[in-house]
């Protein structure tokens, strides 16, 4: 009987989230086909249009909506996440080897690395930028603001590595120490390609976290801005229809990263298989 209600009590809680979740994205989607070259939002639509999804590549006819400043910024972006994600995820891998072992410290190191992620955002970056001002150091996207995007993304890919190597099977290294392997190639040759899902799942993390970061990097990127920050300063006083499309265009994106994801980690997944059965 409590089997029979908990279901459909699940099946709609799960149908309520997924709408929760993804209404916002329809409605962007839906305000982002309405006609130019006016801009506001307007529901219901009246008539269709792509000229806002032409607006942001520059192909629409001049209006009072000046384009989006996407060009440099989602440069920046890019690189800043991409740096973040390599020196991210190769800083939570070693960590998480080190923790393989217990070590003297290992619980005060462990919190030191997860405060990274707990702290506020806003008193990180005001402090960055205070610290900067001190000793006259000139903020910048590519140091300070890269340096809080290691410190924030880093203890998400280090507690990801942490469980993965929680579940690893260590008599698959020592079989290989056992051959005279050296620790080094035995790493390379069969400790990585067990646990490079976890790898992806790290890089994954460090770089949607660096890509969409707002509240650090208004404090410690100077000049120079990101693109949260220049799609900010946009819609600061008005929002218009050309912020719907390229919010469509980014969640399409990011849908095509979770694909790219989802095929490099089956592929990885197979990989780990065959090296099971050889190994068997």
């Amino acid at each position: 009987m409590q089997s029979a209600v908990m279901k459909p009590a699940l099946a709609l809680y799960t149908t309520l989230f997924l709408v929760f979740l993804y209404a916002p994205f329809a409605i962007l989607a839906i305000l982002s086909f309405q006609t130019g070259p006016e801009g506001g939002p307007q529901f219901p639509i009246i008539e269709w249009s792509s000229y806002w999804y032409q607006h942001l590549f520059g192909l629409a006819p001049p209006s009072r909506v000046a384009p989006l400043p996407i060009g440099e910024s989602l440069f920046r972006s890019m690189t800043l996440a991409f740096m973040t994600m390599i020196v991210s995820t190769v800083l939570g891998v070693m960590s998480a080897q080190a923790f393989r072992s217990r070590f003297k410290g290992s619980g005060i190191v462990f919190y030191l690395i997860v405060l990274g992620m707990m702290v506020p955002g806003v008193l990180v970056g005001l402090g960055m930028a205070l610290v900067a001002n001190f000793f006259g150091i000139d903020r910048h996207w590519w140091s300070t603001a890269f340096v809080l995007h290691v410190v924030y993304t880093f203890p998400f890919a280090f507690l990801v590595m942490l469980a993965i190597f929680n579940r690893f099977d260590k008599s698959v290294e020592e079989a290989s120490w056992s051959l005279g392997v050296s620790p080094a190639r035995t790493f390379r040759k069969v400790t990585f390609p067990l646990i490079f899902p976890g790898v992806l799942s790290a890089m994954l993390f460090a770089f949607t976290l660096s890509y969409d970061e707002f509240s650090r990097t208004l404090f410690a990127s100077g000049r120079d801005l990101t693109l949260p920050l220049a799609i900010y300063g946009t819609f600061a006083v008005e929002i218009h229809p050309n912020v719907f499309a390229f919010g469509v265009l980014t969640t399409l994106f990011s849908f095509a990263l979770l694909g790219v994801y989802a095929i490099l980690m089956s592929l990885s997944v197979r990989r780990a298989r065959r090296i099971a059965i050889q190994e068997e």
